[in-house]
């Protein structure tokens, strides 16, 4: 059975020439006076931090209540899979110079934090080892910060949520009953930041959590540990923001059972980008490392719709770039069209049933497809043998007659129908995806 994926972008449109600005997602009630701030990526070599907060963005549902999520606070540093560019973004809520490059994504994060109707901040970290009170060897001690939540002093008086301890502790023990292994058990690591007598406290105090405090909100930290692989840190970090939305009364569905196995399978696979006004789709599970002859629009920046708002395109030695959090995902070489319009649907035979397809789209096919003809179209089949045709409409296609290497999966499933308006100069109109599958 033919199925067509309905493509339904959540994220800002974006292009390669912004600044990268973080994003805020606000997800159920506008007008709720409860909400929950997540900030994640504000250190980039954490991935565990910014896919987690990713993930709450884009496959959670809020049905009562309200938060907000920061996943990508400081994008250019996740790009460059470091700790920040400009120094340590967690180390400037204290003060900050107006010349600082970070001063203007610091005040527009205060300002988020010191909104009314915020009354709690999670903020999200991958640590180091495993934090225990007490000295076990060197991974697991009191200064390691892995599998903690993180909080700077007990109580905040006459503040909603203000028990801290008690509150983390009630999210530790839920992660407790769900551990993956005994080794990860998380414990409520308390900085006694407000104290200020050592080293680690008076750096504690330029945080974000700190500033939260000082701002009247309770605040927490979330650190799951490098040491296990990233799909396991968002296991963790999903499990403890749930508890959370638990306890302030915020309710919600998610796409997926939270499980590791799973959550790996959704952070390397459910990702895709589309470009030309969705008009060009492009699934990005299994993307081959560089996609040639990739249409882009003459004279124009490129611009995008991901479905991750940790997803971006840079422009790099005449390429573009797909970035995923920190990863690479692929290479597009660009070949440059003026662009058309056509906003109707493509007849289509597939496996021997007629079908109309929107530009735009991904079709499965078992074992052939044919574009009907259309005198104002022309078609080209990226991969295609043929000498023979100029146009390769009204021809059956078989995936035996498409060069493996042209597909733009390494699997040699997906392969590009491009479209061209003869009518206009042969202007690029958009693609079309084939996925072939087993018969």
């Amino acid at each position: 059975m033919l199925r067509l994926f309905s493509i339904f972008l959540l994220f800002i449109t974006g292009s390669y020439a912004q600044n990268m600005d973080f994003a805020l997602i606000q997800k159920g009630d506008v007008n709720s006076t409860n909400k929950l701030l997540v900030v994640g990526g504000i250190q980039g070599d954490e991935p565990g931090s910014f896919m987690a907060a990713s993930l709450l963005a884009t496959h959670y549902e809020i049905t009562k209540g309200s938060i907000w999520v920061v996943p990508n606070f400081n994008f250019y540093s996740i790009i460059k899979s470091n700790r920040g560019p400009f120094g340590d973004l967690n180390r400037k809520f204290d003060k900050l110079s107006k010349d600082d490059p970070d001063y203007r994504s610091i005040e527009r994060m205060k300002k988020l934090i010191s909104d009314a109707s915020v009354q709690m901040v999670v903020n999200l970290h991958d640590g180091s080892g495993f934090y225990r009170e007490k000295y076990i060897d060197a991974m697991h001690q009191p200064r390691r910060w892995g599998q903690a939540t993180i909080i700077d002093q007990a109580k905040v008086e006459d503040v909603r949520y203000g028990d801290l301890e008690a509150i983390a502790q009630e999210v530790d023990a839920h992660i407790n009953k769900q551990l993956l292994s005994p080794e990860h058990m998380f414990h409520t690591k308390n900085t006694h930041t407000y104290e200020k007598q050592t080293f680690e406290e008076k750096e504690m105090a330029k945080t974000l959590t700190y500033f939260a405090i000082n701002s009247g909100k309770a605040a927490f930290g979330n650190e799951s540990s490098k040491s296990l692989p990233v799909h396991e840190r968002v296991y963790y970090k999903l499990l403890a923001l749930e508890k959370f939305m638990d306890i302030m009364g915020i309710e919600y569905k998610r796409k997926f059972d939270l499980q590791a196995q799973i959550l790996k399978d959704v952070i390397d696979n459910d990702i895709f980008i589309s470009f030309n006004d969705k008009k060009i789709f492009i699934p990005l599970s299994r993307i081959r490392p560089q996609i040639s002859y990739f249409p882009v629009k003459k004279g124009d920046a490129i611009t995008f719709s991901p479905s991750s708002p940790v997803m971006t395109v840079i422009e790099e030695k005449n390429s573009f770039v797909v970035y995923y959090g920190n990863k690479k995902l692929t290479t597009l070489v660009p070949q440059y069209f003026d662009y058309g319009k056509f906003d109707g649907a493509v007849e289509m035979f597939i496996d021997g049933k007629i079908q109309s397809v929107h530009l735009g789209s991904l079709v499965e096919v078992r074992d052939y497809f044919r574009v009907q003809e259309d005198p104002h179209v022309r078609v080209n089949v990226i991969g295609y043998v043929n000498t023979k045709y100029p146009n390769e409409s009204g021809l059956n296609i078989h995936k035996k007659q498409i060069l493996p290497q042209f597909s733009i999966d390494k699997d040699a499933k997906r392969f590009r129908i491009e479209f061209y308006d003869t009518k206009h100069e042969d202007k690029f109109l958009g693609m079309i995806l084939v996925e072939f599958i087993q018969k």
